[in-house]
């Protein structure tokens, strides 16, 4: 089996099967194994991985189920460097000495700063962790390096203008994220072409939440293609972008893994047809939200605590949006790094001003307080 990059599936190893009843770092290795083995069977071969991923076990795990097991030629393994380890200049080189061994290579075939936004941005800029991972690539430690990313497009915009030496951005990218007012998956999507780089994209399927769709949009996909599964919709939306080089799928199951890779072998990029479906069924999954705001922004110009009102109910419609027990979800992170730049939904001092510009009406103080509650 040679190594390629030309099927656009890789396996997220942030979710991986877990023994029965165990937590979230209880990994059940001969699952795990069996799925290894059966995703390059099928001809893929691009695992990613991060410290922190299944408490803190999935880069170990990786060395177990992949690396001990196969040689490097057969693969290739992506990990992260994030902010929340960093408390020296020392510290990028000892972490990325430790994942080495742990994971069990002499190199990453790709190698990302780690949930880049505008807050975690100055941290990397304070230890040049871009210099530093850039001398890794030049010494052969690194093939590529990239980023991944959690804000919007502006941040983006400047992170990429600064760093034209990355080769690759990892970023949120799904049909229901797409025109999102908070997450602006299209308008990231768009950046990172303008700046001629290739995309990664994660959360694909939201963590299952695309997976679990309302009965209408069920019935609408399988009216057109009646053995297609439900997440093989979202996956093969985002892997349709041309410039996006690999899709993650977090696969906990051998069901998952025989799924993604039976449609993703031989993959069809979407058609005219397929697109006015996926927007269907958006509009169809949006409708059904619980604070119908159009994010015309005519409440925030005069807002005296600079909150950002349209983005952050439209993070706490995705929220609700999601599937239950799932924990971790984007939307927490998106709203951190907001506050960072703007009020936070628990500064409102209830001045109306913005009742009363809402061409919808909607009864903002009452809403932005139901955000905090969620959020703050």
């Amino acid at each position: 089996m040679s190594k390629t990059m030309a099927k656009k599936l890789g396996f997220g190893l942030m979710r991986l099967p877990l023994v029965k009843g165990g937590g979230d770092g209880d990994i059940d290795f001969e699952e795990m194994k069996k799925m290894v083995d059966t995703f390059l069977e099928r001809g893929f071969t691009y695992f990613d991985t991060a410290l922190m991923y299944c408490g803190e076990q999935s880069e170990a795990a990786t060395k177990v189920a992949l690396t001990s097991r196969y040689s490097h030629d057969k693969y290739t393994i992506a990990t992260k460097l994030h902010s929340m380890y960093i408390h020296g200049p020392e510290d990028p080189e000892r972490l990325f000495n430790e994942q080495l061994e742990k994971i069990g290579v002499d190199y990453f075939d790709y190698y990302l700063i780690h949930d880049v936004n505008s807050h975690s941005y100055e941290t990397y800029k304070k230890y040049d962790c871009f210099g530093w991972l850039q001398k890794k690539k030049e010494a052969g430690l690194v093939k590529n390096m990239g980023f991944s990313f959690h804000d919007s497009a502006d941040v983006l915009e400047k992170v990429l203008s600064e760093h034209p030496e990355v080769d690759f951005v990892q970023i949120q990218l799904n049909y229901l994220d797409y025109e999102s007012v908070a997450i602006q998956s299209q308008k990231c999507y768009e950046t990172i072409v303008k700046h001629g780089k290739k995309v990664v994209v994660m959360e694909p399927v939201k963590g299952g939440t695309l997976a679990n769709v309302p009965e209408k949009v069920e019935n609408l996909f399988k009216n057109h293609s009646p053995l297609a599964s439900i997440p093989s919709w979202a996956i093969r939306f985002a892997a349709s972008h041309e410039e996006v080089m690999m899709v993650l799928s977090g696969m906990s199951n051998m069901e998952q893994m025989l799924d993604n890779t039976e449609y993703m072998r031989d993959f069809k990029p979407f058609d005219e047809e397929e697109y006015r479906i996926v927007k269907l069924a958006a509009d169809i999954i949006n409708n059904d939200i619980v604070i119908p705001c159009t994010g015309c922004s005519y409440c925030t110009g005069g807002c005296p605590q600079n909150i950002p009102i349209p983005k952050y109910f439209s993070l706490y419609n995705a929220e609700h949006q999601e599937i239950e027990g799932k924990g971790w979800t984007p939307q927490r992170e998106y709203y951190i790094n907001l506050t960072k730049e703007f009020g936070k939904a628990a500064d409102c001092i209830e001045c109306g001003q913005c009742e009363g510009v809402c061409p919808q009406h909607l009864e903002i103080i009452k809403l932005i307080k139901d955000v905090s509650k969620e959020f703050d």
